[in-house]
């Protein structure tokens, strides 16, 4: 059985200032109380101009970003590299409500598909739909799209011809390209997207990949629909399997406009249903192949030894492993170490542009029980283990 409690393995690429800097950072974290003034402090000294961000770039975004470029984070996938891991150069800019900046954003996502094509280290490209369409949009069409005003139904027309954009540049590249999971109220909108680029696409390997956010009590039979789904339509289905991280957010939505909220009545139903999904994804291999991103150590491990105990190799090409660049060294580094395919992702943007997915971050690690705890007590092993050995 792998271990997750190597962390001379897990911090193998980091230096003990590295260390320092992230034992502070997941302090901070653990504190609501701190999350939420650093947040203030961060807005309020943005809105007033305040030179901060040489403080911004030295911490937090050193910690969980790979540059503010391409080629900035492609020194930082290089460092990964030393080390087995992989990189997923992810262009981590929200909020845009401007036609120039969604297209921007696709020759950004398309650059990333690029690099990949030229780089071993770079497997997989990634973007979410609403970094290139109005919310708006895709709430009014996640019901349907038969009804659409004009302006809506020339903005999804543009849509379709974006992501048809990227997904073409993925399939002539032969890099394959994750789309990103979002809100429940959005998604069926990029489902049904998703579905027809990998009807398109998908024809002879998974190369259009779509994300199943298991934290919801219904993605469980649309994992099983879409396998189902592909073999009948002949094509390959490539699934991200994430837990998801919008949580909080739904079930107030739910709350507050009265209807039954679509996340799991608690965690081991989570569990339960995340450990199945991926087991039914290896269980049709020859139509799938599967992305685990996750930050758990208990499914990581079951996913190994599921592999092992059928005789799939470890490096096995429709098999990933993923986390996220600054979080779970010591998951992403020592299945690396056991030969395991794992890719981190790797953030990147404009400081100013990516402060949003920063502080969105934060929050995230702060409301994920238990995570920064362990986070926190590996890099307190690893410090100590260096300090003995001095």
């Amino acid at each position: 059985m792998i271990s997750f409690d190597n962390t001379e393995v897990a911090f193998n690429g980091k230096s003990s200032k590295d260390l320092k800097r992230a034992y502070w950072l997941f302090r901070i974290v653990a504190s609501p109380k701190m999350v939420s003034f650093g947040k203030w402090a961060t807005h309020f000294a943005t809105k007033i101009h305040l030179p901060i961000k040489g403080i911004i770039k030295a911490t937090i975004f050193k910690q969980f970003c790979g540059g503010e470029s391409i080629t900035e984070s492609l020194k930082t996938s290089s460092q990964l590299a030393e080390y087995g891991l992989k990189t997923i150069l992810d262009y981590s800019i929200e909020g845009k409500t401007e036609e120039k900046d969604f297209d921007k954003t696709v020759l950004e996502i398309i650059a990333t598909i690029k690099h990949a094509k030229s780089n071993d280290n770079i497997p997989f490209a990634v973007f979410k739909v609403t970094g290139i369409c109005l919310f708006n949009v895709l709430e009014k069409v996640n019901l349907g799209t038969s009804n659409l005003d004009a302006e809506t139904h020339a903005q999804y027309t543009k849509l379709n011809q974006r992501v048809d954009q990227i997904c073409k540049a993925a399939f002539d590249a032969d890099v394959p390209v994750f789309i990103d999971a979002e809100e429940t109220w959005i998604q069926d909108a990029i489902d049904r997207l998703a579905k027809e680029m990998s009807l398109k696409y998908n024809k002879k390997r998974a190369l259009i990949f779509n994300t199943a956010q298991l934290y919801r009590h219904d993605r469980l039979n649309f994992v099983k629909n879409e396998i189902t789904h592909a073999r009948e339509n002949d094509y390959f289905l490539g699934m991200k399997i994430v837990r998801g991280a919008y949580m909080e957010k739904e079930r107030e939505r739910a709350e507050n406009k009265g209807y039954t909220s679509p996340i799991q009545p608690n965690k081991e139903a989570s569990d339960s249903d995340y450990d199945t999904a991926v087991e039914l994804m290896l269980d049709n291999l020859d139509v799938t192949a599967v992305c685990v991103g996750t930050h758990n150590e208990e499914s990581s491990a079951k996913l190994a030894e599921l592999m092992e105990s059928r005789g799939i190799d470890s490096n096995d090409s429709r098999i990933y492993f993923a986390q996220l660049l600054g979080m779970s060294d010591h998951i992403s580094y020592n299945l690396s170490h056991n030969g395991y395919n794992v890719a981190k992702y790797v953030p990147y943007g404009p400081i100013k542009e990516v402060l949003p997915y920063l502080l969105r971050r934060a929050d995230e690690n702060t409301s994920v029980a238990g995570q920064t705890t362990r986070e926190l007590s590996l890099i307190i092993k690893e410090r100590a283990r260096r300090k003995s050995a001095c």
